[in-house]
């Protein structure tokens, strides 16, 4: 069976493993992915993968999103912080299609795009793997991972020879060794096993910009640590990832950069050196911070 052939290719460690070799076609993670060349923006510097400007949005009376800003480089993680009813949820939503904003603009590649709808956004390479997973317990690793995008063969049959390829590719370049067999239930899984097989479904469709909600919640420390180094392989392949935690110990061994919302309000954006907890934890409860000096306020 092909799943337990992938997984004893696997504890071989054979970078020429023919698993690996045998799909060519657009599912899965290449070994590495060759960066774009960057675009100069218009003020001289690297054009984002996405970037946001003044994207507002409202609900009722309640002012959810007001003028924020946002940069996503390719090839790097972005940590959103901010605490609870800042905003988070509801930007990652703008950004996955499912609250478009009101007011703003999305800028795609340096093309202006609009993000109506979650097929808009998985059409760019736009993949969110929220808290809950939106995993099936009684489907398998390999049913989950193409749930609603099944393949067929003959436009009758699934095609379960190639799926399981497919999944096994995805897996094998994300490094994910600790799963049995791509054929056992997602209910026997850890929490970190769990978290690993969404975010493979999630980059299985040549994805370039992955949203993370909350990874390492409620996840033990070995899980944790698991969750990121799928983070960091992510990044080693050119994606973009944005993390959203309240967890300061995740975003400093992972982020590249920070972003904190409070109510709102985008109040610092920057590049991880240019904060300390600290003054995390001040954005996140005050909207300022006067041990910040470097960071770029919104």
């Amino acid at each position: 069976m092909l799943g337990s052939e992938w997984m004893s290719r696997l504890a071989s460690n054979d970078p020429k493993d023919e698993v690996m070799e045998s799909m060519t076609g657009t599912v899965g993670l290449p070994e590495s992915r060759p960066q774009e060349k960057a675009r100069p923006d218009s003020a001289g510097g690297t054009e984002p993968l996405l970037k946001l400007r003044g994207v507002s949005k409202h609900f009722g009376a309640v002012q959810a999103l007001y003028m924020v800003d946002l940069d996503l480089p390719a090839g790097q993680v972005t940590a959103l912080c901010g605490d609870n009813g800042a905003g988070k949820s509801v930007l990652t939503k703008c950004i996955a299609g499912i609250h478009p904003p009101e007011t703003g603009e999305m800028h795609w590649e340096g093309r202006l795009v609009h993000i109506r709808t979650p097929r808009d956004a998985a059409h760019l390479g736009i993949e969110t793997v929220y808290q809950d997973l939106a995993l099936a317990d009684n489907l398998d690793i390999v049913q989950n991972m193409f749930l609603g995008r099944e393949r067929l063969s003959g436009g009758v049959f699934l095609n379960e020879d190639d799926m399981e390829r497919a999944a096994a590719t995805t897996l094998a370049s994300l490094k994910v060794t600790t799963v049995r067999s791509i054929r056992q239930p997602v209910a026997t899984l850890s929490g970190g096993q769990r978290q690993a097989v969404a975010v493979a479904k999630a980059v299985m469709w040549n994805s370039k910009l992955v949203i993370l909600d909350e990874p390492t919640a409620a996840l033990g420390v070995a899980q944790t640590k698991m969750v990121q180094d799928l983070v960091r392989r992510l990044k080693d392949h050119g994606l973009a990832v944005m993390i959203i935690s309240h967890n300061l110990n995740d975003v400093f061994a992972v982020a590249d950069r920070i972003a904190v919302l409070y109510l709102g309000r985008m109040v610092a954006q920057d590049s991880i050196s240019a904060f300390d907890r600290q003054n995390v934890v001040d954005y996140m409860t005050t909207g300022e911070s006067s041990r910040s000096a470097s960071g770029r306020r919104a």
